[in-house]
């Protein structure tokens, strides 16, 4: 399936109705889901090695926030999070060897670049959104996210 198509395809079950789709021929099989409980994530499965065929992810549903979330009541930790703004592997610093962009008590400013996410091959800084202190790193070196996923909780 070409990388277009599937676009198309995911933009045609994003403005249905359609909760779940799915469509599996010998070499290609593809699951998207949408609602609360699901991430709207494409989920591209292949036995046959394919030069550009990556997975996507959907638009938002029902409003989910990207960027950065503030705590809301007084249950929730305060502070604010900055989260995934797409599917990828998270990575804490620029090289293996390389020191962390930020730890736990360093000072940020907005644009200040926290971290990489690799998606696609390419690799994406992850910038803070406002000034503050990085009071926790959420995610491990190397861990898969998801869109919208908590990173940091800066306050």
């Amino acid at each position: 399936m070409e990388f277009e198509n599937l676009l198309k395809l995911i933009k045609a079950v994003s403005d249905s109705s359609l909760t779940e789709f799915k469509y599996k021929t010998e070499d290609v099989e593809i699951k998207m889901g949408k609602g609360q409980k699901t991430s709207g994530a494409v989920v591209v499965q292949s036995d046959v090695p394919q030069t550009a065929m990556p997975a996507a992810a959907s638009q938002p549903v029902q409003g989910q926030a990207s960027g950065a979330v503030s705590a809301e009541t007084d249950n929730e930790v305060s502070g604010k999070y900055v989260t995934s703004p797409l599917v990828g592997t998270f990575y804490a610093a620029p090289a293996e060897d390389a020191d962390n962009f930020v730890v736990v008590g360093d000072k940020v400013k907005k644009g200040q670049v926290l971290a990489i996410i690799e998606a696609m091959k390419l690799m994406n800084e992850i910038e803070s959104e406002f000034d503050g202190e990085i009071a926790e790193v959420l995610v491990e070196n190397g861990e898969a996210v998801e869109y919208g996923q908590p990173l940091f909780r800066i306050i």
